[in-house]
């Protein structure tokens, strides 16, 4: 398995691949099938261009993306110390050989990597416990739960909301 941050020409397989969530699990994203499958080429990939606080990686096995997730900082003076994780997916064919796992681990770096972040938020559908699961193994920790957060097909889900604090720079006393 690789990770590796993802590009503008990484276009067509991320879109394949995020459609493919959207479409078997609307329950877990915020974002719609219906509208994502609108999203043109180009501009899915200008979601992929990397900036300093920002980027979306990918898990590539023999050359084929099974996994994603996104990062980003929050706008604005007063937030600008946040992050938050979307799109996080797995191929089902793909689970539980530690993938996700290595993408969480991934975003966290990244994260530590970046001046002035102190913390990164999330949130996941309430009845998927194996990624709320995931999510406290590498130290997020809920602080609360959105009831109703998400409509999907007549009926509201909850999403529970954590954050992992990053640790804080070390001075140097010399």
């Amino acid at each position: 398995m690789r990770v590796r941050q993802l590009a503008t020409n990484d276009a067509a397989a991320f879109q394949a691949l995020r459609l493919a969530g959207l479409r078997d699990h609307p329950e877990n994203f915020g974002a719609s099938y219906e509208a994502e499958r609108q999203q043109s080429l180009d501009a899915v990939a200008t979601r992929l261009t990397p900036g300093p606080d920002r980027a979306v990686f990918g898990a590539e096995i023999d050359g084929v993306l099974v996994g994603v997730i996104g990062v980003y900082r929050e706008a604005g003076l007063k937030q600008a110390h946040k992050g938050g994780i979307w799109g996080m997916y797995v191929d089902a064919n793909y689970r539980g050989k530690g993938i996700a796992a290595a993408l969480l681990q991934r975003v966290l770096s990244f994260a530590t990597e970046r001046d002035g972040w102190r913390q990164i938020r999330l949130s996941a559908n309430a009845a998927n416990t194996a990624a709320i699961r995931l999510y406290a193994s590498h130290g997020f920790v809920q602080y609360g739960v959105e009831r109703g957060a998400l409509l999907v097909d007549g009926v509201l889900h909850d999403e529970v909301l954590m954050q992992y604090d990053l640790p804080m720079p070390t001075l140097d006393k010399a």
